[in-house]
């Protein structure tokens, strides 16, 4: 025990009661550290990760969240590969918790090896801090051979690692997201893929990865397809979109008709009017708000009928529409 960590009677106390027979009584202890919050009791909180108890374990790992140093990253990552599911939780929850960049000096050794769920859990909390030196070991993870990727440690470590790769807009991933979101084994890594995707605004080879991924067997990953077409802002991914209001599941057609919307094709409209008397009400308000978006005259009329829709949601709608179409009409 250091000394310097015992000038304080109450830390007096608590340090005493971590060294406690009783498992209750060490775990209150790590607690009372946690509301201290005080980095200066990061060796005690890094010493209880090794304690016997795994509950102790975990509240040490949870208490961590707000240390931002070497001592706590540190301890924290070697608590990803903890023998309790609970414990590594915690663990990876508080890392996720960092906010300060200067963090990731510490996490990328433990993204670039070990484990998969350690590196999983390092390249998660790594994609918020949004530091470039995190695309290699995230890009190394899609590159690696696909050999047991149906495990979960598996699937998780691919789809953090595509969700540094996406909130960083790496644009050397472009072709290996690309190909995860069409042949990836694994529904929820193809929908991770598509959504990060959506940064790559001028990407040909994105768009049409997108455009496959809308006859995706997973209507979750069509739907995020759906959305991903209209942020990237291509025309040329109108007549997919267009084809994806008439898919089996409404969900795929909302996502549809709001990115037609976002895309402004005049060749949509027609459709989009056809959507506005769809029996479900949600579909009828997003036709109505991309009409509005696409500001053609030629839709007033049914949006004049759609203003007194039954449902109070498409009415909003219908009216905004009607606004925007008039406010583009008179150059405003």
């Amino acid at each position: 025990m250091n000394p310097a960590l015992l000038d304080d009677p109450e830390l007096q106390v608590i340090a005493a009661r971590l060294d406690s027979p009783d498992i209750e009584v060490r775990r209150i202890a790590v607690l009372a550290l946690g509301d201290l919050a005080d980095e200066a009791h990061t060796p005690l909180l890094v010493a209880a990760l090794r304690d016997d108890a795994p509950t102790v374990r975990a509240a040490a790992a949870q208490a961590l969240e707000t240390m931002e140093n070497q001592a706590a990253v540190e301890g924290l990552a070697q608590a990803l590969d903890d023998p309790d599911a609970q414990v590594r939780e915690a663990a990876a929850h508080s890392l996720a918790e960092l906010k300060d960049p200067a963090s990731a000096a510490w996490l990328l050794p433990h993204a670039c090896a070990g484990a998969a769920r350690v590196r999983a859990a390092a390249l998660r909390a790594l994609r918020e801090l949004r530091v470039p030196a995190s695309a290699g070991p995230a890009l190394a993870v899609l590159q690696e051979p696909r050999s047991a990727q149906g495990t979960a440690d598996a699937v998780a470590l691919r789809r953090e690692a595509i969700g540094v790769l996406g909130y960083l807009k790496h644009a050397p991933a472009l072709p290996a997201l690309a190909d995860l979101a069409i042949s990836d084994p694994v529904d929820e890594v193809r929908r991770a893929a598509v959504g990060a995707l959506a940064f790559a605004a001028a990407d040909v080879g994105a768009r049409v990865a997108l455009e496959a991924a809308l006859r995706d067997a997973s209507w979750q990953v069509r739907e995020e397809a759906a959305t991903a077409l209209g942020k990237l802002q291509q025309r040329a991914a109108s007549a997919a979109l267009l084809a994806a209001l008439d898919d089996p599941y409404w969900q795929v057609r909302l996502r549809a008709a709001r990115s037609l919307g976002r895309l402004r094709s005049p060749g949509s409209i027609a459709p989009l009017l056809a959507t506005l008397g769809h029996g479900i009400s949600n579909l009828r308000k997003e036709a109505a708000l991309a009409l509005g978006e696409i500001g053609d005259c030629a839709a007033l009329p049914a949006l004049e009928l759609a203003a007194a829709d039954p449902d109070p949601e498409v009415r909003k709608s219908a009216r905004l529409a009607i606004a925007q179409i008039g406010a583009a009409a008179h150059g405003a």
